[in-house]
């Protein structure tokens, strides 16, 4: 048998957490760590690669400024100095430097929790404030104006068209929206089971009418196939989130539609805002977005309270009392 090797590797200083403090470790070793733990629990590939990207730029912006890269070196007046300060003076955005702010508050969370450092200077780190920008949606004339913009004399105009439509009837996420099946698809109840789902909760989104005869359109012209997935390329592979965002914001070009961003997500709040206008509650609301807490759902109806203000003259219940 060889010899081994008497320094232990990085997955073998791993199993002494807790033991080891973090000064023995680099900090590039630490987030490794860190990344496989998220990894192990089951964490989405997304949320994973977010972590990934926002620790390395975390990294990149200390050593940029001479900072040790070194737990005991990394204290909560570095992270407001060297990181926030930092981001603020090059211009970025606050609900940007929040968004990182809260990859490395994870992660020093996590090296707390294992014991890997005695203090967390996260906890002496506060987010910015910001002023939430209005979330831009789509009037009914410009979601026609995108889909007058589909060939449907082409498979890929066919199935962008259904893309759009699906977005508009269901509110769902540009990842769920890649990720439902064929067999997804109920048709005699009318739903659509979404599998892949942000908060790993499985939920029913209803369907239509009209919604329902797109769908037997599109799926009488994709034709059957071995491939599960539902929207997929001319070569009959799984269309990629990256794809489809590529596609949403080509048509909002080739619409020539101005003053707001055309993507998924702006579809997504389109279909809130028109469910609010409409008069859906805050529940119902809640229940086919999915979100886990009525917090953004409570947005929407903060946000658009002009709308349903508006539509509060159709639907007024003192219009029908005719004692005023």
């Amino acid at each position: 048998m060889a010899r081994r090797k008497n320094d232990l590797s990085t997955d073998e200083l791993k199993q002494l957490s807790g033991v080891l403090p973090a000064s023995n470790f680099t900090l590039a070793e630490l987030i490794e760590i860190f990344l496989d733990d998220c990894a192990v629990r089951n964490l989405r590939e997304h949320t994973v690669k977010f972590y990934k990207n926002e620790l390395a730029t975390f990294i990149r912006l200390l050593e940029a400024q001479g900072i040790e890269l070194n737990t005991d070196k990394i204290s909560a007046e570095v992270i407001k100095t060297n990181v926030i300060k930092a981001m603020q003076a090059q211009g970025i955005k606050p609900v940007s430097i929040n968004t990182r702010l809260r990859a490395v508050r994870a992660f020093f969370n996590f090296l707390y929790k294992q014991k890997y450092i005695k203090r967390n200077p996260m906890q002496q780190v506060q987010l910015l404030r910001h002023r939430k920008e209005v979330i831009e949606t789509l009037t009914v004339d410009q979601i026609n104006k995108l889909l007058n913009a589909c060939d449907l004399r082409t498979f890929v105009g066919v199935r962008d068209y259904t893309i759009i439509l699906t977005f508009v009837e269901t509110g769902v996420r540009a990842n769920e929206l890649v990720g439902i099946n064929v067999d997804d698809i109920n048709f005699s109840s009318g739903f659509i089971r979404i599998r892949n789902a942000k908060s790993y909760r499985e939920r029913l989104v209803p369907i239509q009418k009209k919604m329902k005869e797109q769908l037997k359109k599109y799926l009488a012209v994709r034709g059957q196939l071995d491939e599960a997935s539902l929207f997929v390329t001319l070569d009959s592979n799984p269309l990629s989130k990256r794809q489809m965002q590529s596609r949403i914001s080509y048509y909002g070009d080739m619409a020539n539609i101005k003053g707001v961003r055309v993507s998924c997500h702006t579809l997504r709040h389109t279909f809130a805002k028109l469910c609010v206008v409409n008069g859906a509650n805050v529940f119902q609301l809640q229940a086919i977005l999915g979100h886990t807490t009525l917090d953004m759902t409570k947005t929407y109806v903060n946000l658009f309270s002009s709308d349903v203000a508006e539509g509060h003259k159709q639907f007024s219940p003192l219009q029908n009392i005719r004692n005023f």
